[in-house]
């Protein structure tokens, strides 16, 4: 065990060594390239900052005023028939826009049902196989300037719901 440990410590360090290493074996200058990519990180930073602004707002409305909770209530009784407790609705809806956020509403779930719970162990999985949609569309997309968008997000909600599908069946049968 105190072999993984000592080489967990060393990798990141490896890494860069390595990069740079492979860099000055080409003949580039190393730091002014890193400098260059730090410009032109902090210009995407920029760019996209308004979006996850307006996202995070989003969702922050979206819990405080109650409408969450309104929604799952009305959707929960179709959720529970196919395996969706009502409690793991609201982790669902957020992931789609936040991954933060909804991590802390499955923390939620974990004190409130414990993690080896059946709700414990389907939004565990459910948010390692569903993407924040919204977010990665509104980055990506507004990083490299699409406008048409065409079925992305289609594509998007049927992968999430494949995905949600899946951890019903992942969840039932570790329970």
């Amino acid at each position: 065990m105190n072999f993984l440990i000592y080489i967990s410590n060393l990798i990141i360090p490896f890494v860069v060594f390595y990069i740079v290493a492979i860099g000055i074996a080409n003949k580039q200058n190393v730091y002014d390239d890193f400098v260059t990519g730090a410009k032109e990180g902090m210009k995407t930073v920029i760019t996209v900052m308004p979006t996850l602004i307006g996202l995070m707002i989003g969702v922050g409305v979206l819990g405080s005023s109650g409408f969450l909770e309104f929604l799952t209530s009305k959707i929960s009784k179709v959720t529970e028939s196919i395996g969706i407790p009502a409690a793991v609705m609201p982790p669902v809806i957020i992931r789609m826009f936040s991954s933060s956020a909804a991590t802390g509403l499955v923390l939620d779930i974990f004190k409130q049902y414990g993690t080896d719970s059946y709700e414990g162990i389907l939004s565990a999985i459910m948010m390692s196989s569903t993407e924040t949609i919204f977010y990665t569309m509104s980055v990506y997309y507004m990083t490299v300037k699409v406008t048409k968008v065409r079925w992305t997000f289609v594509g998007a909600l049927i992968s999430t719901f494949a995905g949600v599908a899946a951890s019903i069946i992942l969840a039932g049968m570790m329970v």
